[in-house]
């Protein structure tokens, strides 16, 4: 049996395209944001196609500090994209979103790393800079709908303990969906791709078993921080 990935040509990439062409289309037939789609999907191409040149070099380090800088990147880009959607966005509404998707990313990854897979070294980049990217990345969606939803929730009149428990609801929808959807409806991305690269089926659902149950507590806790900071004093 061949384990190796099939590599995808160039030409291959541009048909990938195809589909998202289409919905581009129908954006334009139908006048929505086609604007912020355009600019969405050329920014993803263009960061995952430098992404993939810059992890060649991180994953070659031995500095715990270039590791750091990456995170830290990654908690400042993540907390700037959380507060996006709101309608008056603040230094406050930044910093609450930063330090929310710290303490729910940061926790849970640390706990994934260090006592769930054991990590050697502790900073090692090929676990930690993937698994950062997941949990920071629930934990940013986590926030953004929160704090949209909280938003929400108060214009309309609704006291801040009936707000904070629809705003964590709703916050919470798309992981509690994956969480239902995970092996029958799909196979997550990590599986998957462990799987096409030769991994056991069961070693890689362990991991991916891991990887829910991290995005599940990131994505709760970076919630409940942020709805917490919104108490009203």
């Amino acid at each position: 049996m061949n384990n190796a990935i099939l590599e995808i040509s160039w030409q291959g990439l541009l048909i990938a395209f195809v589909p998202a062409a289409v919905v581009i289309g129908i954006m334009v037939a139908w006048r929505s944001i086609v604007g912020t789609a355009l600019y969405a999907t050329a920014r993803m191409l263009v960061q995952l196609l430098l992404i993939g040149y810059v992890l060649i070099y991180i994953f070659e380090t031995d500095n715990w500090l270039v590791i750091a800088a990456v995170l830290l990147v990654m908690l400042t880009v993540s907390s700037w994209i959380a507060t996006r959607t709101l309608d008056r966005r603040t230094r406050s509404d930044y910093l609450q979103a930063l330090v929310a998707i710290a303490t729910g990313g940061v926790l849970t990854l640390a706990v994934v790393t260090q006592f769930v897979i054991g990590v050697e070294p502790w900073f090692s980049p090929r676990y930690v800079v993937p698994l950062a990217g997941m949990a920071f990345a629930g934990s940013m969606n986590a926030v953004s709908l929160a704090a949209d939803r909280y938003q929400a929730e108060t214009s309309s009149g609704s006291s801040y303990p009936e707000a904070r428990r629809t705003a964590l609801q709703t916050a919470l929808i798309p992981i509690i969906n994956s969480l239902f959807a995970v092996g029958v409806v799909a196979l997550p991305g990590m599986m998957t791709g462990q799987i096409l690269s030769g991994v056991s089926p069961l070693v890689a659902a362990k991991y991916q078993i891991v990887v829910m149950t991290m995005l599940f507590g990131a994505a709760g806790i970076s919630a409940a921080v942020y709805l917490v900071f919104q108490r009203p004093g």
